[in-house]
């Protein structure tokens, strides 16, 4: 008997320190990265206002070429949506949908994930003028995890798990635009 109270006390202690360390563990994390292409800000603008352009350019989009993908509404407006549905755990089943388009700037887009796991992030892709020639374009992700699952946050590096794929993603965008 005092074995079991032994091991119910101390996976008592486990779950209590837990608990109490992720009332000050963040809930919300943000990944920036950037890159610089040589086309005009206009038409890299309109070309990263389109959803549908993501394909070309994002990992995520191209982790599973047979995924199976839906539209609504009108692409390059808010209120569009992208959905998609996979049976492989690394893409699984969500939505990103346009809500705010900054016109010649950039855009903000809710992102939905409903299966392996459900959560929510927002992305914004944002240009900036460098020259006449050539535009900056930011990437960013923001998202986070709710208490007390927050505590994982500890040990994944969403930084670097989530910004290698970003850059990639810029890289991607950066030759298709400059081919």
């Amino acid at each position: 008997m005092s074995i079991v109270y032994t091991i119910l006390m101390i996976i008592g202690i486990l779950v209590s320190i837990i608990l109490i360390a992720a009332l000050f563990i963040p809930k919300k994390y943000s990944i920036k990265r950037e890159i610089t292409i040589n086309q005009p800000q206009q038409k890299v603008f309109d070309f990263i206002k389109y959803l549908k352009n993501q394909d070309s350019f994002s990992v995520w989009a191209n982790l599973d070429p047979d995924m199976k993908k839906t539209y609504r509404g009108e692409d390059g407006k808010p209120g569009f949506v992208s959905a998609w549905d996979s049976p492989s755990k690394k893409v699984g089943t969500g939505e990103q949908e346009i809500t705010q388009i900054n016109e010649g700037i950039g855009l903000i887009t809710a992102l939905r994930f409903i299966k392996p796991f459900k959560g929510e992030a927002v992305a914004m892709f944002n240009t900036e003028l460098v020259s006449p020639n050539a535009a900056k374009v930011i990437w960013q992700l923001d998202s986070g995890m709710k208490y007390p699952k927050n505590f994982m946050l500890l040990f994944l590096n969403m930084e670097k798990m989530m910004g290698t794929d970003l850059e990639q993603g810029l890289l991607n965008l950066k030759s298709k635009m400059e081919a």
